[in-house]
């Protein structure tokens, strides 16, 4: 039996469950644990099999360090181990994700020639969804490639959130780009 262990932090957006094997984080939740545990015993069953959840803050106390550094605006990258499940595309996208600069947005289609399947577009949209650590692996500085905010797991006001954090100038967008 494998054991994932998790903890909850308070941030500024609310709580945040880490998960993580012996192996790295792999998961990070924007809720509670209570909140989300049929969820995450799901997603744990397809990816390890036969698990137990063990409450665990020293297995991610650099994580929670970390975090805590981001959120008061100390630390623009993240140095963590990961645990990525996923099909090797999801993981190919995921390392994609990794290049994105503090505080600056791609498109799907600039992730897609990055790792050099460049008609993939909608399958980058798409793992990018699948992001089981949004913010570690920064999935929120992905926007459409009209500048409109699109697409985030955790809803836009968000990622919209994050983006101002980091300094990326949020303005409202009057009208299309053709």
């Amino acid at each position: 039996m494998i054991s994932l262990y998790y903890y909850e932090i308070k941030v500024p957006t609310g709580t945040i469950t880490l998960t993580s094997s012996l192996h790295g984080i792999c998961r990070l939740d924007f809720k509670s644990y209570a909140d989300n545990k049929d969820k995450m015993a799901i997603w744990a069953k397809r990816w390890y099999g036969e698990h137990k959840y063990i409450y665990s803050p020293d297995h991610l106390q650099s994580a929670v360090q970390q975090l805590h550094e981001y959120f008061a605006g100390e630390r623009q990258i993240f140095e963590l181990s990961f645990d990525l499940q996923g099909t090797d595309f999801q993981r190919l996208v995921w390392q994609g994700l990794q290049t994105i600069p503090y505080g600056e947005v791609v498109s799907y289609k600039w992730i897609a020639q990055q790792i050099g399947h460049p008609t993939a577009v909608r399958a980058v949209g798409g793992a990018n969804n699948r992001n089981p650590v949004p913010l570690l692996i920064p999935c929120h500085r992905v926007i459409g490639m009209n500048g409109q905010m699109v697409g985030y797991g955790s809803g836009l006001p968000l990622k919209e959130w994050l983006l101002n954090l980091e300094g990326y100038p949020i303005e409202p967008v009057l009208f299309e780009l053709k």
